[in-house]
């Protein structure tokens, strides 16, 4: 993989041409700043900027005073290789928070591993109803420990206005939910997100994290996806390489509270 070009076409594709992530969202662009602005419940934040040193700590202003004036909480999502060199400095100083950084990796599917091997009596179930939606969630909270409502709202919504674009799955143990992830699709787009993939405690390191991305990446060829795209954590970062992906950056966000 050219890992250059793989950044440049995703940071068009996916930044700059961004499109809203769920019903009721928007996209805004505001002189080099690309913004999304959604419901309480919704993803509020800064999707791509092209700043340099004299316009930033304006630009920084803008956001903020854009999205407090709507009372809303959100995240301008920094990636490694957005300028100014020093953004990171100016958003904190202007009163971000950083959480840990993880890693773009990029894989393009007709290079990728892809292996769905499942544990004897495990097997993967589409989240096509609220049940469904129930399950991927329950096991989100317990892999992640953060609460689910506003993942359970946005699949829903997905699920009810655009239901091509987006997939949720679980595997199951006999009826015991023990591993979730979803796609994200972009009608037309070059490139699929893989999300949210997690196993609970007892189930890991038996393939269902491996299985889930082969999985979803079928689905995604299927729709005519070139490439697949996660932000990995150090733990799935590992696995995602021996599947082919590469890392092309790091991406870590930054949180203003109102």
């Amino acid at each position: 993989m050219d890992h250059s070009a793989a950044l440049a076409r995703y940071d068009l594709e996916m930044r700059q041409h961004a499109r809203p992530d769920a019903p009721g969202a928007r996209i805004e662009r505001a002189g080099a700043v690309v913004r999304q602005v959604a419901g309480e419940r919704g993803w509020n934040g800064v999707v791509w900027s092209g700043l340099d040193v004299a316009g930033a700590d304006r630009a920084i202003e803008e956001q903020i005073a854009r999205f407090t004036g709507l009372g809303r909480d959100f995240e301008w999502k920094l990636y490694g290789h957005d300028g100014p060199p020093d953004l990171a400095g100016r958003l904190t100083a202007a009163g971000f928070r950083a959480e840990e950084p993880e890693t773009l990796m990029v894989g393009e599917i007709a290079e990728l591993a892809l292996e769905e091997r499942l544990p004897d009596g495990v097997r993967l179930v589409r989240a096509a109803d609220t049940a469904g939606v129930d399950l991927v969630v329950e096991v989100h909270e317990k892999v992640f420990g953060t609460d689910g409502t506003a993942l359970r709202a946005h699949l829903l919504a997905r699920l009810a206005t655009d239901p091509g674009t987006a997939l949720a799955v679980v595997a199951l143990a006999g009826d015991e939910p023990v591993a979730s992830a979803r796609l994200e699709l972009v009608p037309g787009g070059d490139f699929a997100g893989l999300w949210g993939g997690g196993t609970v405690e007892k189930w890991r390191g038996r393939g269902l994290y491996r299985a889930l991305v082969a999985h979803r990446t079928r689905v995604a060829a299927a729709h005519g996806c070139r490439h697949v795209q996660v932000d990995a954590s150090a733990m799935s970062r590992p696995v995602l390489e021996r599947l082919g992906l590469h890392a092309l950056t790091t991406t870590t966000p930054y949180l203003y509270e109102v």
